[in-house]
Parts: C-alpha cells; sequence; structure tokens
C-alpha cells in the first residue's frame, strides 16, 4: 500500500501539520486536560504536562513511519493547537483508515472540525491509494455528528472496527467515503 504519512495541510483558517515538542502547553490548555472534549473524543483526560507530554512523544515517534496519520489542527489567526484529527486504525489489506477528529471546547461551533475533515479527505485521496474513509459517532453525541453530517461522508450500515469485533453498532452513527 502506498503511503504518505502526515503532510502538511493549509486550508482557508487552519494549518494541519504533525505535532511539534512546542503544543505541548496548548494540547494541554485548549483540549487534552478538557474532560468535556476527551469524554466525547473516548479519550483519558491529561490533567498534568508530564502525562500530556507524554501523549505528544507517542505522536511525534509516530511520525518515524509513513503509515502514522496524526495531524494538530492550528488555527492560523491565533497560531494556537486547537485540537487534533488523525487515522486511529488503518486497514491496509482493505486500504481503509478510521478517521477521529476533536476541537478544543473554547473553538467550537466555528466548523473547524469540518474544515480540517475535508481537507484530510482530499489530501488522502490525493497522496495514497486508500479506498474508503470511515468515521463513526455516539448518537449522544449530536456535536461529532453534526461535522460528518456536513461533510462529504455518507451514512453506512458499519465500520470495519465493528466488523472485525463481529459486532453491529448500537448506539453508534457510522460514515464512511469511498474513492470516486
Amino acid at each position: 500500500m502506498h503511503h504518505c504519512g502526515t503532510l502538511t495541510i493549509d486550508t482557508p483558517r487552519l494549518l494541519l501539520r504533525r505535532f511539534e515538542a512546542g503544543d505541548l502547553m496548548d494540547m494541554l490548555g485548549n483540549w487534552a486536560s478538557d474532560p468535556a472534549v476527551q469524554t466525547e473524543y473516548g479519550e483519558p483526560v491529561y490533567s498534568t504536562a508530564q502525562e500530556a507530554e507524554g501523549l505528544l512523544n507517542r505522536y511525534i515517534v509516530g511520525y518515524s513511519s509513513d503509515s502514522f496519520y496524526r495531524w494538530a489542527v492550528i488555527e492560523k489567526d491565533s497560531g494556537r493547537n486547537i485540537g487534533q484529527i488523525a487515522f486511529c486504525r488503518v486497514y491496509e489489506e482493505l486500504r481503509t483508515a478510521e478517521i477521529e477528529y476533536c476541537i478544543g471546547t473554547a473553538f467550537q461551533g466555528r466548523g473547524y472540525a469540518g474544515e480540517a475533515l475535508s481537507a484530510v479527505i482530499g489530501n488522502i485521496f490525493a497522496n495514497t491509494d486508500f479506498q474508503r474513509l470511515e468515521a463513526y459517532h455516539r448518537a449522544e453525541n449530536t456535536k461529532s455528528g453534526r461535522v460528518l453530517e456536513k461533510s462529504a461522508m455518507h451514512i453506512t450500515d458499519n465500520v470495519e472496527r465493528f466488523r472485525q469485533q463481529g459486532i453491529t453498532p448500537e448506539g453508534e452513527v457510522c460514515y464512511c467515503i469511498e474513492r470516486s
């Protein structure tokens, strides 16, 4: 499978790039320590700089592989790291990836997650041979639902994560987009 890794993507209001050591305090202050963001995102809350630094270092080490896709979402106006978008799972044999994203509470409601998602979809289909991208949200996570509803993705019955576990999604709404 042809991978390109985490290439920098420029959008009208955002810069999507690899995480850097200097992102630590923005990560911690804008989203990684916020239970409202992390709970909806399905990730642990990082309460200290030391905990967040461990997470950040794992991200940075991941860039040694071209099959690692994780972008820091940088708001151009402020230069701050306001969230992230990533492939949390890659199914090489199927040329499929599952996308996850989060935006800090103070930056939500501005269309940033949708802008990032659209840019990543376009970048991946232009630079790799992925055939399908998937995402899902818990039904009660209406904010994430609105992002996916507005995106180029469409509702589907299931995603690979659940197929491989042999379960039918209950309480999750699944989306996908195929290479056209």
